[in-house]
C-alpha cells in the first residue's frame, strides 16, 4: 500500500504522510515528557493510525514484529526464573573474593561481570542483579559506591552492544535483518572489548588511588559465603542448562532457518516445564502464572504499539522520502552514511529513548538499500545504527533504562546520582566511545 492508495481512506481526505507524521511526532513528544505510561502512549498512537485510516487493523497487525516480541518474552521468562536460583549474585560475590576484596580490583571485576551479563542477558536485568550486590560489598568495604555504580551503568550499555540479545536496539535490528547471534558477536564484540578496556583504565586513573579500605573491611568481604546466594540448587542447574542451550540455539538457529524468537520461546516453555515438573496441579499453575508475571508486559505492549506507529509512516511513504533525502545528503556514499548514522544515533539516543529512534530508522534505512548497492553493501550503516544507539545510551542519566534504574536504586540507598554530576562523566564517555566505534567501522569496512 502506498500514499496514493491511502489518500481516499484517510479521514477527511487528509494527506496520509502528514497524518502519520503528526501521530508519530505527538506520540514521541508525550513519550519524551514522560507524562504518561509509554505503553499507553504507543497503543494510543497505534489506534490513531487505524482510526484516521492510515492503517487498517490487518495492516497494523502486519507491522508488528512478532519475532522481536517472542525473543523479549522468552528471555524475560528464562532470566526471571534463573534469577530465583541466586546464580547471578553468586558470580558477583565469588568474583569480588577472587580479587581479594581489593577496591581497585573490585571495580574492574564488577565492570567486567556487568558487561558480560549484559551481553548474555540484557542490560536492564543485569543492573537489577548487580547493583544490590554492589551496595552490599561496598558497605562492608566502607568505600563510596558511586564510582562503582556509574561504571556499571556504562559497562551495561557497552556490554549489551556485543550481542543480539544484549540491548533492545540490537534485537530490533537483528529481527528486521534476520541477523544471527554470531553476526553480532563477530562484528561488535571486538570494539566492545576495546571500549571496555579504555573505560576501565580511565576510571582507574581517576578513582583508583582514592579507593582504599582497611584490612578488617576486606576480611569482612572475604568472609562472605557466595554459596549462601544460591537459594535453589536444582533450579540453578535447570535454568543454567536451559540458558546455555538457548544461547547455543541462537548460534546455530540460522543454519536451520529457525528464528531467534522461536528459540527463546521454546527455551522458556521447556524451562517452565522442568521448573514445575512433579508439582501438584495448583502449585504448578501458580508457578507458571508467576513465571508469566516476570515478563515486563509494559515493554512488550510498548513495542507492539510502536511497531504499528512506525509501520504507518512506512505505508504512507514518509520513510521512503526520508530515505531518499538521506541518500542525497550523503551523495550515495556508504562511508558518509555510516559516519553520519553512528553520530546521529548516538546524539539522539543521548536525549531520547533509543528504542523508538531505532524502530523509526530501520524501515528508513531499508528504503535506502536499493539505491546504495543492496543489503550487503549497506551492512556498515546497520552496524553504525547499533553502535550509535547503544553507546548513545551512556550520554545522559535518562538516555537508557538501565541508567534510570540504577539512579533510582542509588537514591533509595542514600547515594544519589545527580543528573549534572553524571553528565561530567557520561558525555566524555559517550563521545570517546562513539569516536572509537566510528574509527573501528572505518578501519574494518573502508580501509
Amino acid at each position: 500500500m502506498h500514499a496514493e492508495g491511502l489518500a481516499s481512506q484517510v479521514i477527511f481526505g487528509w494527506d496520509p504522510m502528514w497524518v502519520s507524521s503528526a501521530v508519530l511526532i505527538i506520540s514521541y513528544i508525550i513519550l519524551f515528557t514522560e507524562k504518561m505510561n509509554r505503553a499507553v502512549v504507543a497503543l494510543l498512537g497505534a489506534a490513531a493510525m487505524i482510526l484516521t485510516g492510515v492503517l487498517s487493523h490487518s495492516t497494523a497487525i502486519k507491522g508488528i514484529d512478532f519475532n522481536t516480541l517472542s525473543l523479549l518474552i522468552g528471555m524475560m521468562i528464562i532470566v526471571g526464573i534463573a534469577e530465583k536460583s541466586g546464580m547471578f549474585q553468586f558470580v558477583a560475590v565469588w568474583a569480588a573474593k577472587k580479587v581479594k576484596a581489593n577496591p581497585r580490583g573490585l571495580m574492574v571485576v564488577l565492570a567486567s561481570v556487568t558487561a558480560l551479563f549484559s551481553a548474555l542477558l540484557d542490560n536492564v536485568t543485569t543492573v537489577l542483579l548487580i547493583a544490590p550486590v554492589t551496595f552490599q560489598i561496598t558497605k562492608r568495604l566502607k568505600v563510596n559506591p558511586y564510582p562503582y555504580l556509574v561504571m556499571e551503568i556504562f559497562a551495561s550499555n557497552i556490554g549489551g552492544t556485543a550481542t543480539l540479545i544484549g540491548d533492545p536496539p540490537n534485537i530490533l535490528i537483528g529481527s528486521a535483518l534476520n541477523l544471527s547471534f554470531m553476526d553480532f558477536v563477530y562484528e561488535l564484540t571486538p570494539i566492545v572489548i576495546m571500549t571496555m578496556i579504555v573505560l576501565i583504565l580511565a576510571f582507574d586513573l581517576v578513582y583508583g588511588r582514592k579507593l582504599v579500605t582497611t584490612t578488617a573491611s576486606r576480611n569482612a568481604v572475604l568472609k562472605m559465603n557466595e554459596f549462601e546466594s544460591i537459594t535453589d540448587t536444582k533450579l540453578l542447574f535447570k535454568s543454567l542448562t536451559i540458558l546455555l542451550l538457548v544461547i547455543a540455539g541462537f548460534m546455530v538457529a540460522e543454519h536451520f532457518h529457525i528464528s531467534n524468537g522461536t528459540v527463546a520461546m521454546l527455551g522458556a516453555a521447556v524451562l517452565m516445564l522442568i521448573y514445575t515438573l512433579g508439582d501438584t496441579h495448583d502449585k504448578r499453575d501458580h508457578k507458571v502464572e508467576e513465571a508469566f508475571n516476570l515478563v515486563d508486559w509494559t515493554t512488550i505492549f510498548f513495542f507492539a504499539g510502536l511497531f504499528a506507529i512506525v509501520y504507518g509512516l512506512e505505508e504512507s511513504g514518509v520513510l521512503a522520502v526520508m530515505g531518499h533525502k538521506f541518500v542525497e545528503m550523503t551523495d550515495g556514499s556508504i562511508e558518509k552514511a555510516t559516519m553520519l548514522v553512528v553520530w546521529i544515533s548516538a546524539i539522539v539516543s543521548t536525549a531520547i529513548d533509543n528504542i523508538p529512534f531505532v524502530a523509526t530508522m530501520i524501515p528508513m534505512i531499508k528504503t535506502m538499500e536499493a539505491s546504495m548497492g543492496g543489503r550487503e553493501a549497506m551492512m556498515p550503516v546497520w552496524w553504525a545504527l547499533s553502535l550509535g544507539a547503544c553507546y548513545g545510551g551512556n550520554g545522559s542519566l535518562i538516555a537508557a533504562s538501565a541508567n534510570v534504574i540504577v539512579a533510582g536504586m542509588a537514591q533509595r540507598a542514600g547515594h544519589p546520582i545527580h543528573f549534572m554530576r553524571f553528565l561530567l562523566w557520561s558525555l566524555p564517555v559517550m563521545l570517546v566511545s562513539v569516536a572509537m566505534a566510528a574509527l573501528y567501522l572505518h578501519v574494518i569496512h573502508f580501509m
